[in-house]
């Protein structure tokens, strides 16, 4: 293979004889993937450089991590509690394992589900079945097959690089959209064509700047010349004004050459049209808003807070309620479950409004006796006080009947 791929060549058997890499050797050594139209190879490894890939990555996997995910039990009034003294609680809420907080553990699994469709994690319990830990584990790495009764069967790659079959009682799985069988689909693999053309032109742009930004102009020489005279003249102006070092530079023509100015062509606005809707597509693939991958060309202040309302509801809740659901599966028992345990996340947090909105909404539950001020005070990171758990209006003040002389009767008598 020409080009690059014969600029990179590896021994055979005989040490003086050197051949090209193949596409699929090149790809490999990129990180794999599946060649697109565009001829760039897209995986899990190479669309993450890709600058929108890793936005839209960022923004999934940080807002995930980000939310408190709680572990409460069911009380018998229809209320729930939180179930501190359940070691599940601290692993989903402060450390997942002895080297991966909460944060990065979420951060991690998330960044593995937006990728590559799944994320998969070891499950360590104690001897009465309870969820002690959550190791993390590489999805390429981890192969499904099913048992007689349909139920599923994991084989996982372990550090040592040794292969170790794992039951479904020690995996926990979460799978993410659009899922085949037991296993989710990558958007990667899905969207593979949008990212491979967007990260086509990223590359396109960049070797644009590498080799002088774009050609801006042309020379125009008074004679005929030759090609070796051409091609001669085109590689002395490059090595002088080429590239971004060189920008800037006085022209010194000589043999009565002229420079001829060129204006932005109808395929240069195709170029920097098509990187915007590449953006755009791409961050609707991830269904993350527009301006949070920098297109800020149809934003305003107020559509702007309504993007990421949609952001929660449509894109977030989505995830979250996977997580959810399979941590109920697979990390508590079913005795635990009968018995009222469940996760959630808290998502108040995001939703908050600002001071003067979060203000009156206390304002009007507390009057409306359906929250007290103790409960609005825990919302704003504040300490209760005493007498705050009453639930009361406090816009109703209860005034004495006028013909009261209680406090006459009750007064001292004058010395």
């Amino acid at each position: 293979m020409a080009g690059i791929f014969g600029a990179i060549a590896r021994p055979r058997a005989d040490a003086n004889e050197v051949r090209s890499l193949t596409m699929e050797e090149w790809a490999r050594l990129q990180g794999g993937g599946t060649l697109a139209k565009t001829g760039v190879y897209v995986s899990a490894d190479t669309a993450l450089r890709y600058t929108t890939v890793l936005i839209c990555v960022r923004v999934l996997a940080e807002s995930v991590a980000s939310l408190p995910c709680i572990l409460y039990k069911r009380r018998v009034d229809g209320g729930k509690d939180r179930a501190t003294e359940h070691p599940l609680y601290k692993v989903l809420h402060d450390q997942a394992n002895a080297w991966n907080t909460a944060f990065e553990y979420a951060e991690g699994t998330m960044v593995n589900l937006s990728m590559r469709g799944n994320g998969y994690s070891y499950v360590e319990r104690n001897r009465k079945g309870q969820t002690i830990g959550l190791v993390p584990l590489n999805p390429d790495g981890v192969t499904i097959t099913q048992a007689f009764d349909w139920s599923p069967k994991y084989e996982a790659t372990m550090p040592d690089n040794s292969r170790a079959k794992l039951s479904a009682k020690e995996m926990h799985h979460i799978r993410g959209p659009i899922p085949k069988g037991y296993v989710g689909q990558s958007m990667i693999s899905l969207a593979r064509e949008a990212i491979g053309l967007g990260m086509a032109a990223e590359a396109f742009g960049s070797n644009m700047y590498r080799n002088g930004v774009k050609p801006t102009g042309v020379l125009k020489h008074p004679k005929v010349i030759g090609p070796v005279a051409t091609e001669n003249l085109r590689q002395q102006f490059s090595d002088r004004y080429a590239g971004l070092e060189n920008s800037g530079k006085p022209l010194i023509l000589e043999e009565g050459m002229d420079w001829v100015s060129m204006s932005i062509t109808p395929a240069d606005a195709e170029f920097i049209d098509s990187r915007k809707f590449q953006k755009s597509e791409i961050a609707g693939v991830f269904r993350v808003p527009a301006h949070f991958v920098n297109d800020l060309e149809k934003a305003t202040f107020s559509n702007i807070e309504h993007q990421s309302l949609d952001f929660i509801i449509h894109s977030l809740r989505p995830w979250l309620i996977r997580w959810e659901q399979a941590v109920n599966r697979d990390l508590l028992t079913e005795q635990e479950r009968a018995d009222g345990y469940f996760c959630e996340f808290l998502l108040e947090a995001m939703l908050r409004g600002d001071t003067k909105s979060r203000y009156e909404a206390y304002a009007s539950a507390i009057q409306n006796k359906w929250m007290n001020a103790n409960e609005a005070r825990i919302k704003e990171n504040m300490n209760p006080r005493d007498g705050g758990d009453v639930f009361e209006n406090p816009a109703i003040q209860v005034k004495p009947p006028a013909n009261d002389n209680s406090a006459a009767e009750t007064a001292p008598a004058a010395a």
